[in-house]
């Protein structure tokens, strides 16, 4: 594992690889919140077959955050993302997604079509805000409090990261190293309420429902089933996916929102099965 940045329009991007320069390349793009460590477990299994590029995302990790907080729009997500893998050199990939970053893979996907190969998403690009129970305000006011919550010790923080996974492990402690601010002896996220307020009202102006017909339907969702209170709104929307983009969904039993750290076992076999 290679960690590095690039410089790009005015940021810093840091950049998380795995494997030999000259294999096919899987590029992974993490969920709010998240780093690029994200997918840690999941590139240790594949580096010997694949070239896993992961970058840590605007205003999370060690990547600097954008200015202009419209550039968090999905379509101008999609541009900076590919100006990222033509600055990488990297003419067509598989997209490996998670939460939020789907979304954006949806619509990388929509209006890059030929450099995209082939797409798995983990348990996101198909819960769409309007089909939510909150209106964007209460939204963004929720994360915002979230992101911004302060911990007196490592061992508080830690408790809270390991509350997330059904599966925690050694390998995963790197992962939480990287989505911790040490500073001022506490401890705090890494990505700041600010940028997860302008992320949500991204995600409540652009709907991926509305690009869905221009997907090629090859598209793999792997789908969360716990906790099972939110089964039936997650089916209602997974179905809907479907539909639209002629995709296929799996439904993976007993996992959370963080799948690919509950089972990335399965990740790692559905890559293996379809990416050969």
């Amino acid at each position: 594992m290679k960690r590095y940045f690039i410089q790009h329009r005015n940021l810093d991007i840091h950049i998380t690889e795995w494997g030999a320069y000259s294999d096919s390349v899987i590029f992974c793009l993490h969920g709010l919140g998240s780093t690029s460590l994200s997918f840690i477990e999941v590139a240790e299994e594949l580096k010997e077959h694949y070239r896993i590029i992961s970058i840590d995302a605007p205003g999370h990790g060690k990547t600097s955050p954008f200015e202009n907080e419209k550039d968090y729009e999905m379509d101008k997500m999609a541009d900076w993302i590919n100006e990222v893998t033509v600055l990488l050199e990297i003419d067509s990939f598989y997209f490996l997604s998670h939460s939020w970053g789907s979304f954006v893979a949806l619509y990388y996907a929509a209006k890059y079509p030929k450099r995209v190969r082939n797409s798995i998403l983990i348990d996101g690009g198909y819960q769409g805000k309007r089909h939510s129970n909150q209106s964007v305000e209460e939204e963004v006011d929720f994360y915002n409090k979230d992101f911004e919550q302060v911990w007196e010790s490592w061992e508080d923080f830690l408790a809270l990261v390991k509350s997330e996974t059904l599966n925690w492990n050694p390998i995963k402690m790197e992962a939480a190293k990287d989505l911790c601010l040490y500073k001022d002896n506490r401890y705090y996220w890494h990505a700041r309420g600010s940028t997860a307020g302008h992320i949500i009202r991204a995600m409540h102006k652009d709907e991926a429902e509305d690009i869905y017909h221009k997907l090629d339907g090859s598209i793999l969702l792997l789908k969360a089933t716990l906790p099972h209170s939110m089964e039936e709104s997650r089916n209602k929307t997974a179905a809907l996916f479907k539909e639209l983009t002629r995709g296929e969904v799996k439904s993976i039993p007993e996992t959370t929102h963080l799948l690919h750290w509950d089972r990335p076992e399965t990740v790692v076999r559905e890559i293996r099965n379809r990416w050969k």
